[in-house]
């Protein structure tokens, strides 16, 4: 891994040091239900200095992003009015969330597998299938599905570009973490006004 320099932000530290990898699997469990942040910089990052933690990174990545989206689940079922409610209100994804019900009535599996592949924020659909009380076992195997494809899908697209992405990625690696979370911004956006 690269050295981090003074004027790289706490994340690209954090995802550039000797604990990137935990760091990654905890952004992906933060990811699932309260944390605006996509795992995906730190495994490009990791993938890209090391290939043959690829497959390894997108296992636990998934492991743990289901895992975070069970407690997202829980909050929206549990601890809505105390904690849930906050969340939203702190992405100001409110309106948005609550013509979400007639949604996971008609297609409840595959928006959550749709959601979970895209930079859509996910924990809005954790938290409401926890609100909505989906059925919990299609809920589990509709975010396998979508969080272990999306994290092995970048895995392989890494691991086979690796070499020919890793010179760009170490020259651009600021702009690469902008571009992540623009990506980020415009699925809120998207979610809000679409």
């Amino acid at each position: 891994m690269t050295t981090p320099t003074p004027r790289t932000s706490w994340l690209q530290r954090l995802l550039q040091g000797p604990h990137a990898f935990i760091a990654t699997i905890v952004i992906a469990f933060c990811e699932s239900s309260f944390f605006p942040i996509p795992p995906d910089v730190g495994m490009i990052s990791i993938i890209l200095h090391d290939r043959t933690k690829a497959w390894r990174l997108a296992f636990w990545c998934s492991i743990a992003s289901v895992l975070g989206g069970l407690f997202g689940y829980m909050i929206g079922a549990y601890l809505f009015d105390y904690i849930g409610h906050k969340i939203i209100h702190l992405y100001h994804l409110e309106e948005r969330f609550f013509t979400l019900q007639e949604d996971f009535h008609l297609y409840g599996f595959w928006l959550l597998v749709l959601k979970g592949f895209t930079p859509i924020p996910y924990k809005l659909f954790t938290i409401a299938s926890g609100v909505f009380h989906f059925s919990l076992w299609q809920f589990v195997l509709a975010s396998v599905i979508a969080r272990s494809g999306r994290f092995f899908a970048l895995a392989t697209g890494l691991w086979y570009l690796g070499p020919v992405a890793k010179p760009y990625f170490d020259r651009f690696l600021g702009w690469i973490t902008f571009a992540i979370l623009l990506l980020v911004v415009l699925g809120f956006i998207l979610i809000k006004f679409i």
